[in-house]
């Protein structure tokens, strides 16, 4: 094994050329099928029609869509032309959007109707008055000065908005000839991916990401699990996380394996895909695999096509990696550890690997990275069976934090070293194993919440005097959002209203489960708020009230 310069988009060409009728993308649900060829061909042209519409060399493209089935030409037309695909959270509302947006300088922003509970259209014309009455690609926004296009990813045609045909059309005028000399200006190490994420500190930031970054991790996650030409991934997990962009569609990029979608995570559609097309790789968070496993038309579907795949994004049960060998017949379940800026895996559990180490430890370092355990306080590496800080160095480590070189400093060290602000051990057979967290972030079901964030966004409420977020322990997803409020002198507020307050403005992943009303916050001698009291006494406050099924982190 060794690393590649290839950038994404000769990657792409590459398997047009070698295997230019074999199936690179399907959706099974709807019988949608597109060869290496035809698909490097729409690629092609919609690159040229991104060209007509003024995008260029470092230019910066917002894809907010569910896994459409122009999400990755959006993505590899993009990376064709050298320009940065900055990919948005479906879930977000219209508070982050306009964050994102802000913060990201969007030229062009790509997006579809939206999902079941909230218009992308509506919160796209919310953000910008001006669009109904402005030329298509020629929107002149008062606060988002650097957003000229708005893309609808679809044959519909809304005010102020290119649609997908029209781009096509567009593209046409353009020549082989202009796209070509802008396709070789492109250098692996050009940033070619920003993703969101509210990293160890703060609100937020985007992640800088290259073609060398994505597409070797990529490779080396193939090649961990033995990806061939032959093989067919159902990808179910959104290509707006690290998960679907670089795990699932660079390993079968740099493979030539055939990329088997679904739109929006739905047990049935998963299951009804991997019958139909004979998958034999399937991805997924624990709670996916469970909803797969407990769906009651589970037996009327053949799986036994299934012999690998990927549990990430929260802690992964012993009992679940057993029912998913047993009965989804992945006798080769791996799990991968990392973080967005480490694009994302710097350790993964192989196929080689025993199914105690699969289950009980995130596996070893990736090829051409360091991991280390570090002791946070000294610096110094911890030895085996030490808990310290979880640090890696190499090609996987990010550009840095879009417009954001202090935060960039912070967890990127003089020596290259990335800190994770996760706790781990590593243990005398060199397998890692994750076991806490320095930071505050919370993971529900695999999706990075940061308090502040929500705590900033709460603190807008009248009512409210001071708001502290912490993880609660849940046994569906890892954790819930917990929200600890003192509330102002006379003022009174339930649950309800905090969580009304939320809805439509912030993801609903980030909406407090559990509202508690507290009088103080627990304080060090110095006065810090300690975070980590408050899950307990977050447990104590529901069990108080009667909540029961919440598991207690210290048994």
């Amino acid at each position: 094994m060794q690393l590649t310069d290839k950038t994404v988009g000769q990657w792409l060409e590459y398997w047009a050329e070698k295997t230019p009728e074999k199936e690179y993308m399907v959706y099974s649900d709807r019988d949608l099928r597109f060869t290496w060829k035809q698909f490097n061909e729409r690629v092609d042209n919609m690159a040229k029609g991104m060209i007509a519409i003024g995008i260029k060399p470092g230019t910066h493209i917002g894809i907010w869509a569910t896994n459409v089935p122009d999400w990755l030409t959006f993505l590899y037309a993009g990376a064709k032309i050298g320009a940065v695909v900055v990919t948005v959270n479906t879930n977000y509302k219209q508070h982050e959007l306009e964050y994102l947006v802000e913060n990201s300088d969007i030229q062009t922003l790509c997006i579809t109707e939206g999902v079941f509970d909230g218009s992308y259209i509506d919160m796209v014309n919310a953000m910008l008055p001006e669009l109904k009455t402005s030329q298509r690609g020629y929107l002149n926004s008062e606060r988002f000065q650097k957003l000229k296009n708005i893309v609808f990813i679809g044959q519909e045609k809304y005010r102020g908005m290119y649609n997908t045909p029209e781009l096509l059309l567009l593209g046409s005028n353009v020549s082989d000839e202009e796209l070509c000399e802008m396709k070789s200006r492109v250098n692996c190490h050009d940033v070619v991916n920003m993703q969101y994420t509210s990293g160890t500190t703060g609100f937020p930031k985007g992640v800088m990401l290259s073609h060398h970054n994505i597409v070797n991790n990529g490779y080396f996650t193939g090649e961990g699990m033995y990806f061939t030409e032959n093989d067919k991934l159902c990808c179910c997990v959104p290509l707006f996380h690290c998960f679907g962009i670089v795990l699932a569609t660079m390993a079968c990029l740099t493979h030539g394996s055939t990329q088997v979608m679904v739109e929006r995570f739905d047990p049935l559609v998963v299951l009804a895909s991997v019958h139909k097309e004979k998958c034999t790789l399937l991805y997924g968070v624990p709670t996916m695999f469970i909803a797969e496993l407990d769906h009651p038309m589970f037996n009327m579907f053949d799986v036994s096509s299934l012999r690998s795949g990927i549990m990430a994004g929260a802690l992964c049960p012993i009992e679940l990696m057993k029912r998913v060998t047993e009965k989804l017949h992945i006798t080769h379940i791996t799990s991968v550890y990392g973080l967005t800026e480490s694009s994302p895996g710097m350790t993964h559990s192989v196929i080689e690997d025993s199914f105690e180490a699969r289950c009980t430890t995130v596996g070893k370092e990736y090829p051409f990275t360091e991991v280390k355990v570090i002791n946070p306080d000294t610096g110094e590496e911890c030895k085996p069976g030490e808990q310290g800080e979880i640090c890696c160095r190499g090609y996987l480590v990010m550009k840095g934090y879009y417009k954001d070189p202090q935060a960039t400093a912070e967890v990127i060290d003089r020596d290259g070293w990335l800190h994770s602000g996760d706790l781990g051990i590593i243990n005398e057979n060199g397998y890692f194993r994750i076991t806490g967290r320095i930071k505050d972030m919370i993971i529900r079901g695999g999706e990075n919440i940061y308090p502040r964030e929500i705590e900033e966004f709460l603190y807008h409420m009248e009512a409210i005097r001071d708001v502290q977020v912490a993880g609660i322990p849940s046994e569906k997803y890892g954790e819930e959002v917990g929200a600890f409020i003192i509330l102002r002198e006379g003022a009174g507020l339930t649950p309800e209203d905090v969580k009304e307050y939320c809805r439509g403005q912030i993801a609903r992943h980030k909406i407090p489960k559990y509202i508690l009303f507290v009088d103080s916050f627990p304080l060090t001698g110095s006065g810090k708020i300690q975070k980590f009291k408050l899950k307990d006494l977050g447990l104590q406050m529901l069990k108080k009230q009667g909540i029961t099924g919440i598991p207690d982190p210290h048994l």
